[in-house]
């Protein structure tokens, strides 16, 4: 019997598909905490997440424990906070994390894992790139690219009507970043916010997704991606997918 059973694996293994049976292109650690402000979109997110890896032949680990910082973080080519801040790591896997990065290591960095508090991870911020401030009302906005030739912008329109918070940033730390998506302050209206606080336009210049380089490493970094039904949208999985790709392995700038 065990000797049919053997058999029977081996005729399927042959007509199977060789794609079946391909290596990973590269791992990809994503980092995802339920919080007070965002969890709803963790298994949406999940699912979409886990399709594009396997439509696009990368390996996918999904965590919500910040124990895995404490362990060897070679084998990633990237790392993935996803709504989740760097606050949530111990002084020991912030260290891991680092040293991660001084080592190649890559981050990307989504919607609200950019926000912070104030001087409690100085390195991260940095690391992002810029410093959250505030963000009035979700509102519908004209999103505008401003690098066409990175990865994320492939599969969107210019200009690109889109509904979101639309984060205002500062750079205490005078990081370069170079801007892919930006956001026209006249197409909503940047002071809409709760009574008691105060919303500023940015102008001109407003950034809503970046890239540069710290460390040894690419860090990527969208603003973008605040309720459960984006993790739903063709176009903004598509912009995650780009972010990813480039994240993971330098390449697909035009």
């Amino acid at each position: 019997m065990r000797k049919i059973v053997r058999m029977l694996l081996a005729l399927l293994a042959l007509a199977a598909p060789a794609s079946a049976w391909a290596d990973p292109q590269y791992k990809l650690l994503v980092l995802a905490i339920p919080n007070k402000y965002h969890y709803e979109y963790i298994p949406v997110a999940r699912d979409s997440l886990e399709r594009l890896a396997r439509l696009h032949e990368f390996e996918l680990v999904w965590t919500n424990r910040p124990e895995v910082f404490e362990q060897d973080l070679k084998p990633y080519a990237a790392v993935l906070f996803l709504n989740t801040p760097g606050e949530e790591l111990n002084a020991t896997q912030r260290a891991g994390f680092e040293a991660y990065m001084r080592a190649g290591g890559n981050a990307m960095v989504v919607h609200r894992a950019l926000i912070m508090p104030n001087k409690d991870w100085p390195w991260y911020e940095k690391m992002v790139g810029r410093s959250f401030v505030i963000h009035p009302m979700l509102q519908t906005g004209v999103v505008t690219v401003e690098d066409s030739g990175f990865p994320a912008t492939f599969g969107l329109p210019s200009p690109w009507l889109w509904s979101d918070e639309f984060y205002v940033t500062a750079n205490p730390h005078n990081i370069d970043i170079t801007p892919v998506l930006g956001v026209d302050e006249s197409s909503y209206d940047p002071t809409l916010i709760w009574p008691g606080q105060i919303a500023r336009p940015m102008g001109k210049h407003h950034p809503i997704a970046w890239h540069h380089q710290w460390e040894r490493g690419r860090v990527f970094v969208t603003t973008l991606g605040h309720n459960v039904e984006m993790y739903r949208d063709p176009q903004y999985l598509a912009h995650l997918m780009g972010g990813i790709y480039w994240t993971a392995t330098g390449r697909g700038r035009r």
